[in-house]
């Protein structure tokens, strides 16, 4: 193993690097530019079971330091995942992959992960409770730990690969959302997803996005993602994937510090596509600058 690689729920990676669901699409997108399989992994379009156009438009806005969307999970459902987008992955992409699920009920996260357990390139299933740009889904599910663990358990019964379940923010306590997900089966922790924000626009004086409300992301909600995985990661035995803002080989060795045993970059990816190759290839130099040998040593270091 070389001092970059890490251990994500048994399944080892080159490198702690993964781009994020929503921003980098099925991946063969990105392969054009570079060659993806220098990539820890990557977490693809967020799944579910009927094909969904989205949210209608704007659903983009500009924030200081970040970017809000509303785009409301746009994906072709299962399906045609399964029959048409993962084929063109295995052409450009020789590794395990993350499966991003996403639903409306318990049932349909059952019905798509069951599927997509199936799949052998597939090599986690993320869960999506976490969505804050959709109604009577998503985040619904993952503000609440009965819930959680409800959706966890059910995910868990039908699946035989590590379940990681993805968390958002809009929360009073997420140790407690953490917890309920861990003790329902949870082989794993990502967090956190977008938090609610919105703008308004001063010349129509209503607000930019047709939503009203979306997800903020980037580089402002980097210190709110960071104290959440430090805490997390201290109340879970599973591992924890951090993301939030994340656009630095810094940024990486902080998560980390403060928990993280795998990263997920996704603002960044829309703005500098080739942000993730480039961070794996300064990750070495930083880490001799901070006098780090091997990544695994400093997993959780600011605390344990």
């Amino acid at each position: 193993m070389g001092r970059l690689s890490v251990t994500l729920c048994g399944i080892r990676l080159d490198n702690p690097i993964i781009p994020a669901s929503g921003t980098f699409g099925y991946g063969y997108e990105f392969a054009e530019l570079y060659d993806i399989n220098v990539l820890g992994t990557f977490s693809f379009k967020g799944t579910t079971r009927e094909p969904r156009f989205g949210n209608p438009t704007p659903r983009i806005a500009e924030a200081p330091s970040g970017m809000l969307n509303a785009v409301g999970l746009q994906n072709p459902g299962v399906e045609k995942v399964i029959s048409e987008e993962l084929p063109k992955l295995r052409n450009c992409f020789r590794k395990p992959v993350m499966a991003n699920v996403s639903g409306f009920s318990v049932e349909e996260y059952v019905s798509v992960c069951e599927k997509l357990d199936k799949e052998e390139q597939v090599g986690w299933l993320e869960v999506n409770i976490s969505c804050p740009n959709v109604h009577g889904g998503g985040m619904s599910f993952g503000t609440d730990p009965h819930a959680a663990a409800a959706v966890t358990r059910a995910v868990k019964a039908v699946t035989h690969k590590p379940v990681i379940m993805k968390l958002t923010p809009n929360v009073t306590d997420i140790t407690a959302i953490a917890r309920a997900c861990e003790d329902g089966g949870a082989d794993g922790i990502s967090l956190i997803n977008t938090m609610l924000a919105m703008r308004i626009d001063l010349k129509t004086r209503r607000p930019i996005l047709k939503n009203t409300t979306g997800g903020l992301s980037g580089p402002a909600v980097f210190p709110v993602a960071l104290r959440m995985v430090y805490q997390v990661s201290q109340a879970v035995q599973v591992p924890v994937i951090g993301l939030g803002g994340v656009s630095s080989a810094e940024d990486v060795l902080e998560m980390m510090l403060a928990g993280a045993t795998a990263v997920e970059i996704g603002a960044a990816n829309l703005t500098e596509p080739m942000i993730c190759r480039d961070i794996i290839e300064n990750l070495p130099a930083v880490m001799d600058r901070y006098g780090i040998e091997n990544l695994n040593d400093c997993i959780g270091g600011a605390w344990k």
